[in-house]
């Protein structure tokens, strides 16, 4: 199998990140010209801005949490040789998790379901910690 496959899951978390930074940007925008935020404020305090920017603002820190662990995980799947089917779906099961989590985060903000999805998201990467301990083990 070929192992580069394994950057197409982190690949596409990077595209999320990428994509939340642009909502906010566009909600920001949409607040300043509504005139619903005081920019010299909003400079030094977040929680100035209309609550759905901080809704993205906050989404935006939750992508560099646990997709850190994600991103090593990945790594160390690659360098060990880990890089097989369970390997492939656990991270595409991963970054598509966040995606849900970014759309519940940044939509309803409906925290049970929110929850939900982050706990799926956890469980995929004790699941791929072990898979990745387990192929360092094989190999020393």
């Amino acid at each position: 199998m070929n192992a580069t496959l394994i950057f197409w899951p982190v690949l596409a978390q990077v595209v999320l990140t990428i994509l939340v930074f642009i909502l906010m940007g566009v909600r920001k925008a949409k607040s300043v010209k509504a005139g619903t935020v005081n920019r010299k404020a909003a400079a030094l305090d977040n929680r100035v801005w209309p609550a759905d920017v901080v809704q993205v603002s906050n989404n935006i820190a939750n992508q560099f949490e646990t997709p850190i662990l994600f991103y090593v995980l990945c790594i160390v799947l690659y360098i060990s040789g880990g890089v097989g089917v369970p390997a492939l779906v656990l991270a595409w099961a991963y970054s598509l998790s966040r995606y849900a989590h970014a759309f519940v985060h940044t939509s309803s903000n409906y925290v049970p379901t929110r929850m939900r999805i982050f706990l799926f998201g956890i469980l995929v990467l004790l699941l791929m910690t072990l898979l990745a301990g387990f192929e360092l083990a094989s190999l020393g």
